[in-house]
């Protein structure tokens, strides 16, 4: 599977490309167009209650659609409902990817997408309490309002982020949560 990234950087569209029979999973309403030819198919992904996990503790929609290309493959566009950027991500077995609410747009069929507890540090900065996750083997396609700048940190190199700009991270990065402020000093 191939997937293009078009009219970036402000209404970006993912363009997945789909071999013979090939699948992309994707967040209900994402899908913007495709090929007349594609199947798509709406469902609970994982079952009821892995559903309503994904659902009501990770912000997305309770239904996730798969669309699978005919004997001669296909094409299919996904967009976010908002204006702004999009980026692809790589998932491995060692490098899941933890993704804020509201991020994710559609992923290879080898990414499980489930949540995760994202932690205090995640509920008081604002952002609820959970995280997507992603995991398995594949591409995973994230959309953000505005935006996107991607850091690949060398080891020990640091940089701060605010949590409401956060759109993913490698769950092998130690993620620390501090205040902005200090009693006495004006916020940002």
């Amino acid at each position: 599977m191939e997937i293009q990234l078009r009219h970036n950087p402000s209404f970006s569209v993912a363009r997945a490309i789909l071999g013979p029979s090939e699948a992309i999973r994707a967040e209900s309403g994402a899908m913007m167009a495709m090929a007349a030819d594609l199947n798509l198919d709406a469902k609970i992904e994982g079952g009821l209650m892995k559903g309503l996990k994904r659902s009501v503790l990770g912000g997305e929609s309770l239904f996730m659609t798969t669309a699978t290309a005919a004997a001669h493959g296909g094409w299919i566009d996904f967009a976010p409902s908002l204006p702004g950027d999009v980026t692809v991500f790589d998932v491995t077995p060692e490098t899941p990817l933890l993704i804020q609410k509201g991020s994710f747009l559609c992923a290879e069929m080898g990414v499980e997408i489930d949540t995760q507890w994202g932690g205090m540090r995640n509920l008081i900065g604002g952002e609820g309490g959970f995280l997507l996750r992603a995991s398995g083997q594949g591409k995973v396609v994230l959309s953000c309002y505005g935006a996107l700048d991607r850091f690949e940190l060398q080891p020990g190199q640091q940089v701060v982020v605010d949590t409401n700009h956060m759109v993913a991270f490698a769950r092998r990065r130690r993620w620390p949560c501090a205040p902005t402020t200090r009693r006495g000093r004006r916020p940002w």
